[in-house]
């Protein structure tokens, strides 16, 4: 089932390298996805369509509240992480609580970094380490109008 698509860093680590030997080029993305939303969705698609295995690092709740705020996040990480799972372009999900991804990047080694083009490939955490191994660091098009942030306060603009 799905919940077996959750992995912890020791597990993504084995499964990347199974994937490496199989000949698999390996991308990463890394985020939040609280309230998951159409933009999140365009994104990860687009990501994964970008090799042919994909590894999502997924902020800790605690690593949320850093980020975001002490309301969030709204959805715990247990069913973030379950939700992601679900998703069939995605397959692995793992973890992270570190401020950034740089570390679990550095442990998996993928072959493609990939975050939206809100992003410049020059400031995307791990890009160096990437780019260093051969690999390829990639942005992606976002959907517009489409942020967890934005959700959440039209939401509460409505009740």
């Amino acid at each position: 089932m799905t919940e077996s698509k959750i992995l912890t860093r020791e597990q993504a680590i084995r499964q990347a390298d199974q994937w490496r030997a199989e000949g698999k080029k390996i991308v990463f993305t890394n985020g939040c996805f609280d309230i998951v939303h159409l933009g999140h969705i365009d994104y990860l698609e687009k990501a994964r369509a970008l090799g042919d295995r994909m590894i999502l690092g997924l902020n800790t709740d605690a690593s949320v509240s850093c980020i975001k705020g002490p309301l969030r996040p709204v959805v715990n990480e247990y069913a973030r992480a379950r939700l992601m799972a679900a998703l069939e372009f995605i397959d692995a999900v793992t973890l992270f609580g570190e401020e950034t991804p740089l570390k679990l990047i550095e442990a998996v080694k993928p072959d493609i970094l990939v975050k939206g083009n809100d992003y410049t490939v020059e400031n995307i955490v791990g890009s160096d380490f990437v780019l260093g191994r051969g690999g390829r660091v990639e942005t992606v098009a976002l959907v517009p109008g489409y942020s967890t942030t934005k959700l959440i306060e039209r939401i509460k603009q409505s009740y």
